[in-house]
């Protein structure tokens, strides 16, 4: 039986300043494959860092996610307590979608056009000889 993944974007809350890419691809292979992972440092006016957080995309079975949000959800792991939850969409991916569809959109409304216009053009013509 194939199993059905699908590439999920995680957002890893509550991460310790010293973790690593190579610590987060380790602790969620487990669960699915992971393709990208992105650690972001926000930090004060001092430069001091206050918040750590990770973006984390995986290719996961909808049951392995499950077992991955239960299993490691509000956990402690080096130093901080994960809080792991599905990351909701950003900005400039929605812009990026949105620029695909309209483009899809409008180049299927061209050759609706150009096609209808081909046909009115072939009544026309079959009309004149007719």
């Amino acid at each position: 039986m194939k199993v059905n993944r699908e590439t999920k974007r995680l957002y890893v809350g509550g991460l310790s300043q010293n973790i690593s890419e190579a610590d987060l691809q380790n602790q969620f292979s487990r669960f699915g494959e992971v393709s990208d992972v992105e650690i972001i440092t926000r930090k004060d006016d001092q430069g001091n860092p206050q918040k750590v957080f990770a973006y984390i995309n995986i290719s996961v079975a909808e049951a392995d996610l499950k077992k991955c949000m239960s299993v490691l959800n509000k956990t402690k792991w080096k130093g901080g307590t994960l809080q792991i939850q599905l990351a909701k969409e950003s900005f400039l991916h929605r812009m990026v979608i949105q620029r695909i569809s309209q483009r899809t959109s409008s180049s299927v409304l061209t050759v609706n056009v150009k096609q209808r216009r081909h046909r009115l053009r072939s009544r026309a013509i079959q009309e004149r000889k007719g």
